[in-house]
């Protein structure tokens, strides 16, 4: 890791950065086209050799990401050809000298190298941005981040984005971002919010969180560090999204993933203090891990992490049992590149603290709260591993809405009420070729979360004539006409399903 970061004061050299980053198609899109598909995926993975091959060309586009992404020198008067190099240099952005990595022909190169990893990244509506972060977070491949510095700061990553993704984005006065790391979830709440304010223990990060939002050409936000709520203790939002440091750890090493907090402490305090800093109606998005420890359901741990007046939707999309989590860690701080005896005294260490804890497993997934003030609030978790359609902020928005809707009518609401079956649901009939009657019914949906959900041939024939025309009830008292069933026995029992189906988005209610 470089100890030197550009200046962030020169708002005008970032300018001209940008604008030469985009003249020459420094974009998402432009490295695809680029590199293809294959070496852009190996690089999303850290991998560089495909990209290396890639970019053996003289090209601007080539030159750039040979600087920001592969963090090779390259020759000053191919650089001049695309960059301001001489206010690059004064501002830190670029340095002279070799990068000390060995070049296609076995040799260092030497010539002007970049002092931080400058990432281009698609904004949701076709925006060009870029991430900034520490040198080496995302080129070490195998061997890890490629930094074992305290206070180094990654990139783009998989949970940046998953967490971006989930992140309801409807128009709000104020946003915080809690541990904003390179600043990826403050640039996406500057499009909607109208204040944003991001905190980081590291004052690298938020460095980096000022370069990551100038050189997108986004709004600043108001930076302050301290450890999660602290620098920000008294205030309301309305939107609150972290990535914290949630991995479950035996010791604070890295800052950007051990929260120094014993098991997972970190992530329940982050949660619970969470209800007293949203505004009425607001949401707060945690990525988070959660032990599973020996004689305890894990639901009801994440269950008691919820403050009062908070709706919440807890989602489990991973269990590692706890040596596939010491590895993956240590992996990724390239712990297994040291010496033998260092990594398994390492690898013990976490074992110990999860004997120590009764710890079997950990959780990895994500929550949700919103500040509903409900004196009945609805909390749903679930195990949900299968695959999801991104964005989900809609979908997220959409379910406490129905959780709303479903809160305030009972039964008899529910059959005085008209519906519709959703966008993107299609029946399946599954059973034996030939057969007169299908074995079962499935609904599934092809977008969001992708549920499917069996029903039987009353809900099926409910679902199947939904358009909003006739009430709930009305329709029943038809399928109970044509299977001559009683009515009022199936009005009796059929809300519970219809319940469900409207719990998980398959069917909307016309008024709500």
């Amino acid at each position: 890791m470089s100890n030197r970061l550009p200046s962030s004061e020169r708002s005008d050299v970032t300018a001209r950065l940008r604008e030469a980053l985009l003249g020459a198609d420094f974009t998402a899109d432009g490295l695809l086209e680029l590199l293809g598909a294959s070496a852009y995926a190996a690089l999303a993975r850290s991998e560089t050799v495909p990209a290396l091959r890639a970019t053996r060309g003289e090209g601007g586009l080539e030159t750039l990401v040979r600087l920001f992404l592969l963090q090779r020198s390259v020759p000053r008067a191919r650089v001049e050809r695309v960059l301001p190099v001489e206010p690059l240099l004064e501002s830190g952005w670029l340095v002279e000298g070799a990068d000390g990595l060995p070049g296609e022909g076995g040799d260092a190169g030497a010539g002007l190298r970049a002092t931080v990893d400058v990432r281009p990244y698609g904004g949701p509506d076709g925006e060009d941005w870029f991430i900034v972060s520490d040198l080496g977070c995302a080129v070490g491949g195998a061997g890890g981040i490629g930094s074992r510095d305290e206070g180094v700061v990654l990139g783009v990553g998989g949970a940046s984005t998953t967490l971006a993704g989930i992140t309801v984005r409807t128009p709000v006065a104020s946003a915080l971002d809690v541990g904003t790391g390179s600043g990826i979830q403050a640039l996406h709440a500057a499009q909607h919010a109208t204040r944003v304010t991001a905190t980081d223990l590291n004052p690298r990060a938020l460095h980096c969180t000022r370069l990551t939002l100038a050189l997108s050409g986004a709004p600043g936000a108001d930076l302050r560090e301290g450890s999660l709520y602290e620098p920000v203790a008294g205030e309301t939002y309305d939107l609150i999204v972290s990535n914290p440091p949630f991995v479950i750890s035996p010791g604070a090493r890295l800052t950007y993933r051990d929260g120094g907090m014993g098991g997972d402490d970190l992530c329940r305090s982050i949660v619970q203090q969470a209800g007293d800093r949203l505004n009425e109606g607001g949401y707060a998005h945690f990525l988070a891990n959660w032990q599973h420890v020996e004689g305890e359901e894990w639901t009801e741990r994440v269950r008691s992490w919820v403050p009062r007046g908070c709706d919440a939707w807890i989602v489990q999309r991973e269990v590692q049992d706890i040596t596939q989590y010491a590895e993956l860690w240590l992996r990724d701080a390239g712990d297994h590149r040291t010496d033998p005896a260092e990594y398994a005294a390492r690898y013990d260490a976490w074992l110990d603290e999860f004997e120590a804890r009764r710890t079997k497993g950990v959780g990895f997934g994500w929550i949700t709260l919103r500040r509903s003030g409900s004196a009945e609030p609805s909390v749903t978790i679930e195990e949900w591993p299968h695959p999801v359609e991104q964005p989900l902020g809609e979908t997220v928005r959409a379910h406490f809405a129905r959780q709303d809707y479903l809160r305030t009518h009972d039964d008899a609401a529910l059959l005085a009420d008209h519906f519709t079956l959703a966008a993107e649901v299609m029946q399946e009939q599954v059973g034996l070729p030939g057969a007169e009657d299908p074995e079962h019914v499935v609904l599934r949906q092809h977008r969001g979360m992708r549920r499917a959900t069996k029903v039987d041939t009353v809900g099926a024939g409910f679902a199947g004539v939904c358009d909003g025309t006739l009430s709930a009830g009305r329709i029943l008292d038809a399928i109970a006409q044509l299977t001559g069933e009683e009515p009022v026995a199936l009005r009796d029992r059929t809300p519970a399903q219809i319940r469900l189906l409207v719990e998980q988005g398959f069917l909307e209610s016309v008024g709500r």
